[in-house]
């Protein structure tokens, strides 16, 4: 028994320890996918933040920054849940990292539930949102709420689009799920002239974006499920739902690829187990024969 008690002892100290640096640090996550109007010589970077929630890397996000730079994406996308809405301080930590992207790159963002909540909830919130969303614009950063955006990488021409879905398919009770029609309703009718990516946060609607027409599906908002176990995946959202189907990876079908990020912040459960956060770099390569 006292053997048992000291290993088990032993074991919470390391396990809190651990908890402890993934909460400090995060890592580059890197991803290849091929794009068919490519050339095999080119390759292009994206990177992609989501769900930073008012983290601060360093000073100022001065690690987080530098990272960036080093990485020398072409563009950056972010997929919401930048700030904690109930947390209005952490309005201007999104807002200083902001201005600090959009010196580097061309910066496209979407919202997640928390600044969605913050724009629908009037009641709640007031003109909170509306405010933040002109400092955003004020940074540089591109804000697509249900909109799209069209970009080239190399000769691949490519759209992006931010989605914001309906509040009730985030309800943690009696969860509304959602259709491929309200998709469409909200930014139209995928159009395959170019390679689509959709900024999506919650990953949970995964097979309706790839059946709306999304070629590369970007979402967090799981936050890695919290804990992770090698070969199973997250535990545990931060929604209290137990093994989610998507949490943190690549996943693909029929041609049609989801990256999961696990995010960089947290909030409300600060706990991050063989989970660390991430910044997710995506290198497109080039697959056509130079003509």
């Amino acid at each position: 028994m006292k053997n048992f008690l000291a290993g088990a002892t032993v074991a919470c100290i390391l396990a809190s320890a651990e908890i402890l640096r993934e909460l400090h640090t995060f890592e580059v996550r890197h991803y290849s996918i091929p794009l068919p109007k490519m050339k095999k010589e080119e390759k292009r970077k994206v990177l992609f933040l989501t769900d930073l929630h008012g983290k601060e890397y360093g000073k100022e996000n001065r690690r987080l920054i530098k990272k960036i730079r080093e990485e020398k994406p072409d563009y950056i996308l972010i997929g919401g849940d930048m700030l904690t809405r109930t947390k209005k301080e952490t309005e201007q930590k999104a807002l200083r990292l902001f201005s600090h992207l959009a010196g580097i790159c061309p910066v496209y963002a979407a919202n997640g539930n928390h600044e969605q909540k913050m724009k629908e909830n009037l009641e709640d919130y007031g003109t909170r949102y509306e405010k933040y969303k002109e400092a955003v614009k004020s940074t540089g950063v591109h804000l697509l709420e249900n909109d799209s955006v069209s970009l080239h990488l190399g000769g691949q021409p490519v759209k992006v689009t931010g989605l914001e879905i309906p509040l009730s398919c985030y309800s943690r009770v009696k969860r509304e799920e959602l259709r491929v029609s309200q998709i469409s309703e909200r930014v139209g009718v995928s159009e395959k002239e170019e390679y689509q990516i959709l900024l999506a946060h919650n990953p949970a609607f995964i097979s309706q974006y790839w059946e709306w027409g999304a070629d590369l599906v970007l979402s967090g908002h799981l936050h890695g499920g919290i804990v992770r176990i090698p070969g199973i995946g997250g535990v545990i959202t931060p929604q209290f739902k137990l093994f989610p189907r998507y949490s943190g990876d690549m996943y693909q079908k029929d041609g049609h690829i989801s990256v999961v990020s696990k995010g960089l912040g947290t909030h409300t459960v600060n706990v991050r187990l063989f989970n660390p956060a991430e910044l997710t770099a995506v290198t497109f390569y080039g697959s056509k024969s130079q003509d």
